[in-house]
């Protein structure tokens, strides 16, 4: 996954007081995202590539690794909400 990803266009992460959890609402529909990815997604803003994603999110949790991001935002591109730059 060569590039930085970013959410597609249309696509938004927002935080449901409601449910009192993240949501990614999407043309399609809605995607309550686990807490994994919705800290993956906050970081899409294309302007940062994978390693720099691992590396901000492991100053806030420990054993981040460039594989689990990837793995994370490979599950995201394929319901089509994630894009590469």
């Amino acid at each position: 996954m060569p590039g930085k990803p970013r959410l597609r266009r249309g696509v938004r992460l927002t935080f449901d007081k409601t449910r009192d959890t993240h949501v990614l609402l999407f043309p399609e529909g809605v995607l309550v995202p686990n807490a994994t990815a919705a800290a993956v997604l906050e970081l899409c803003d294309g302007s940062s590539d994978v390693t720099e994603i691992a590396a901000k999110l492991g100053t806030r949790f420990s054993g981040v690794r460039p594989e689990d991001v990837t793995n994370v935002l490979a599950r995201l591109e394929d319901r089509r909400v994630v894009e590469w730059t």
